[in-house]
């Protein structure tokens, strides 16, 4: 944790002297007031500056990182690590060399990673991040490889008439599921099971005959 001992006629002024010198916020900020200071008569003769030390609080994304790359490099992996924020969500790049140790089979390693990163980041905020964790494009492709797949077994779904069931998946590969079969009218989906073997389930819509 980041530390500074600031002064200042006051103790706001000694605190907004050690936030520009962090060059932070005053929310990154925790301090103690080690002397409120004196202003001493006409207050220059027998005048005391005031004094706070300053911790910095922990960055949530950052120690998420540093997490990440220590648990990866005793994968026996040297990760270059790329982060794109955008409100809550936090995304972090991947790149480097054996990828495909990291990823694992259908992104197991990866998925276990993300969830472990995730519990990291937020020991250190009252509100929820997001992490998403991805290594040579393999959510993008991963997603197209579900989309592709929820297609045609809906099809089977309704060929059969009976209903298909997928193997276990996160939350957020169950979704895409869920949202690329939404439109098609000839069929239902939902999830069952306890996580995390939670998997989703295709439904025909069996129409009644009419009278």
């Amino acid at each position: 944790m980041k530390e500074y001992t600031a002064k200042g006629h006051s103790v706001e002024e000694a605190v907004e002297s050690a936030l520009r010198e962090l060059n932070v916020t005053k929310e990154r900020i925790e301090y103690q007031v080690i002397d409120e200071g004196k202003k001493g008569l006409f207050g220059l003769f027998g005048s005391k500056p005031a004094i706070v030390h300053v911790q910095l609080k922990p960055d949530p994304i950052e120690e998420a990182k540093i997490y990440l790359v220590d648990v990866i490099k005793k994968m026996g992996i040297d990760p270059h690590i790329e982060i794109k924020t955008e409100g809550k969500i936090a995304e972090f790049k991947i790149t480097g060399k054996n990828m495909a140790l990291l990823i694992g089979k259908r992104g197991q390693t990866l998925n276990s990673l993300q969830v472990l990163t995730q519990l990291i980041a937020n020991r250190y905020t009252n509100q929820f991040i997001n992490i998403v964790l991805d290594a040579e494009n393999y959510r993008e492709r991963r997603e197209y490889a579900l989309i592709q797949l929820a297609e045609r077994l809906a099809e089977k779904a309704v060929y059969t008439k009976r209903p298909v069931t997928l193997e276990a998946m996160p939350s957020f590969e169950r979704k895409i599921i869920h949202n690329a079969l939404s439109r098609n009218k000839k069929i239902q989906t939902h999830s069952e099971g306890e996580e995390p073997n939670r998997y989703l389930v295709i439904h025909p819509v069996v129409k009644n005959p009419s009278n």
